[in-house]
């Protein structure tokens, strides 16, 4: 089986960082025998046209300097932080469907899997039509651009709706998700979600028996993924301060984003800037030491300002793997993976004492906590490890290409082995 993912931005080289989860779960569909490639936009002209092994065909949409509308950051927040990159859409729209029809017409791919179909829809449209119509087409949604669309772009509605009916089986990442694509067709949307980034990781003492106290009673948190406003960073920030008029509490963020100058002003307006390090971008292994090194991580996601939120919140996963506890936010898709009480602990979105009160609860009352922390890690293995996630993908996929070839054959007719007698 082949499969073309249409993406919005994908590594740049072996080394680079980008989507993690989307690399591992292409990875775990070659290892289970299927044929990868990844349509994607170039970045300043260029970037990785194969990545461990894996095809990735890159689409020209402006002059190299000008490529950065993805990659950097997501779509949505570049628009908004700079409007002028609105005038780059016509033209990502007018490469990308050059390259979705060199692709379906060239050697046609089973699927053509759409990532974040709003606008990509189009090009697995394109595909398919440039293939006879033989590709199915499979829609996953992460919901940034349905909230997209509902709070800023009404006039967009039909094309989402489009997008959800052309496809010959449309997916979610989260139930929340789901429930929101739901609103636009009677369908069937399951949750196909997505696997922990961080692989290669081998359970020790420390993880599987959970965390004993530090003998100076300190306690380390942390907080990986990108620096942008729907992550709630400053609610945590804010926390801290609350957290450290009891008890000797640090914590590490890791990731880059545009809001590090604001965090970092946000630390010194409460008085936490010496408690708090921000790490920046660091490489896997240094990710599995901090997270083997914490105690507790934390999720403060907030709806930030354009509407978007978590859809699923995939570091979640890695931190329990890792046998670390958590507490997140309840939204989004984040209690898909943390049920309150039973394998982490949510608290309401941008409320800083409420977080402040669930940290102290888990540095108070550490058996419990560590207990959280073994059923989470059972949870997210059982409904969120890799080979389970890879084999719902596929038979997605199977039952796409089973509807698309269906009624393509029902097009054209009888085949000339079930052609009736002509009368005479």
């Amino acid at each position: 089986m082949k499969v073309l993912h249409v993406v919005t931005a994908f590594p740049r080289h072996d080394a680079d960082v980008i989507t993690p989860w989307l690399g591992r779960l292409l990875l775990g569909l070659r290892e289970r025998g299927l044929e990868v490639e990844v349509l994607a936009p170039a970045y300043r002209g260029g970037g990785a046209t194969e990545w461990r092994g894996i095809p990735v065909r890159r689409f020209r949409y402006a002059p190299a300097r000008l490529e950065t509308l993805t990659h950097d950051e997501t779509v949505p927040d570049r628009l908004r932080s700079q409007p002028a990159y609105l005038a780059l859409l016509p033209a990502y729209l007018l490469g990308g469907s050059l390259a979705s029809i060199k692709a379906g017409s060239s050697a046609p791919p089973d699927v053509v899997h759409v990532h974040w179909p709003v606008p990509h829809a189009w090009f697995g449209g394109l595909a398919r039509a440039s293939s006879g119509g033989t590709t199915a087409v499979v829609s996953s949604f992460y919901s940034v651009e349905i909230r997209w669309i509902e709070r800023r772009l009404g006039w967009a509605v039909p094309f989402l709706r489009w997008s959800i009916e052309m496809s010959d089986a449309v997916t979610a990442i989260s139930s929340a998700t789901a429930s929101a694509v739901a609103r636009y067709t009677t369908r069937e949307v399951p949750v196909i979600p997505f696997s922990a980034a961080v692989s290669g990781f081998a359970p020790d003492s420390s993880t599987t028996t959970g965390r004993a106290p530090r003998r100076d009673g300190s306690f380390r948190l942390l907080f990986v993924g990108r620096l942008v406003e729907r992550k709630g960073i400053h609610i945590l920030i804010r926390a801290l301060a609350r957290v450290r008029e009891r008890v000797d509490a640090t914590l590490t963020v890791i990731g880059e984003g545009p809001e590090v100058a604001a965090l970092e002003a946000e630390a010194v307006r409460v008085g936490v800037e010496a408690s708090v390090r921000f790490a920046g971008r660091v490489d896997e292994t240094t990710l599995s030491e901090a997270y083997r090194a914490s105690d507790l991580f934390i999720l403060p996601a907030v709806v930030d300002r354009k509407g978007d939120t978590e859809g699923l919140g995939v570091v979640l996963l890695e931190a329990l793997e890792f046998g670390l506890p958590v507490i997140a936010s309840d939204i989004g898709g984040i209690p898909d993976i943390v049920r309150h009480r039973e394998t982490g602990l949510l608290v309401p979105p941008g409320d800083a004492a409420a977080l402040a009160g669930a940290i102290l609860e888990s540095m108070e009352n550490r058996a419990e906590t560590r207990e959280r922390a073994r059923r989470g890690r059972a949870h997210a293995r059982g409904r969120f490890a890799l080979p389970g996630v890879v084999d719902r993908l596929t038979g997605c996929y199977e039952q796409a290409i089973a509807a698309r070839r269906g009624e393509a054959s029902d097009r054209s007719g009888p085949t000339p082995e079930t052609a009736p007698e002509p009368t005479r």
